[in-house]
């Protein structure tokens, strides 16, 4: 782990769903770290609990047994109130529908995280933000008035504007055109490598996946190897390996 700080990490986590012979396990044992400061992608087929993963890991669902970790805090013991805190003050999230206010203004939006924590933005931090996401000229406009690309790029904004541990992103451009969605990824790596931010991604696209320092395989609920400097022709392979 090039002795970098943990951002966040799972320690035998398993989730099951329903019971006897219904039960399904999305996770099964599944023991990885992130570290702080990187772009790390989780991929898997379809059903390999990369989502679940992610879930569990953001405090959005809980696991059947074991531990997950962010930011050195056990998730597992915490109280719901106590996980909303985490969530709202040390977790970012971009999610694939945009999920934003519709009747705030793009700027709103952006600095909601901190309104509902009661604290005041950072002005200086969100201004740079938003000339990261190229948003400055479209900030009174409301998600409405905003193309798809620009909504994503309100999203990103939204999840770095408050300096979380870590932004969590489920398929960020699953509903954009490959042009936008390369954009969004390339704000999302600037973020990492100008701004030293944490970014935990799941993705199926070997193309977003390639903009990761690091990649993290999933399947059948367990972990089944990693990439590090990774490039689509050998997520594909990687991915290939996996199915047979």
């Amino acid at each position: 782990m090039n002795n970098t700080k943990s951002a966040a990490s799972a320690v035998e986590a398993s989730k099951v769903y329903g019971a006897n012979s219904e039960a399904v396990r999305a996770l099964d044992g599944v023991s990885v770290e992130f570290a702080s400061g990187e772009f790390s992608a989780i991929m898997g087929p379809s059903g390999s609990g990369k989502s679940t993963l992610m879930h569990c890991m953001a405090g959005l669902d809980t696991l059947s047994s074991g531990s997950v970790f962010l930011d050195g805090v056990d998730m597992s013991g915490l109280t719901e109130r106590q996980l909303t805190n985490i969530r709202r003050r040390n977790i970012g999230f971009v999610f694939q529908s945009f999920n934003l206010i519709p009747t705030l203004s793009a700027y709103e939006n952006i600095v909601l995280p901190d309104l509902l924590d009661g604290k005041s933005p950072d002005k200086e931090w969100v201004n740079k933000v938003i000339a990261a996401v190229g948003m400055e000229e479209r900030l009174t406009h409301r998600p409405s008035e905003l193309s798809g690309g620009q909504q994503q790029r309100v999203a990103v904004a939204r999840a770095l504007s408050s300096r979380p541990a870590v932004v969590f992103a489920d398929e960020p451009t699953g509903n954009l055109d490959s042009a936008t969605g390369s954009e969004i990824l390339n704000f999302m790596r600037k973020a990492v490598d100008e701004m030293g931010q944490t970014i935990i991604m799941v993705t199926h696209d070997p193309v977003a996946a390639s903009f990761a320092d690091r990649i993290v395989f999933l399947a059948d609920g367990k972990v089944a190897g990693e990439l590090r400097n990774p490039n689509p022709d050998t997520v594909l392979d990687y991915m290939k390996s996996i199915r047979r």
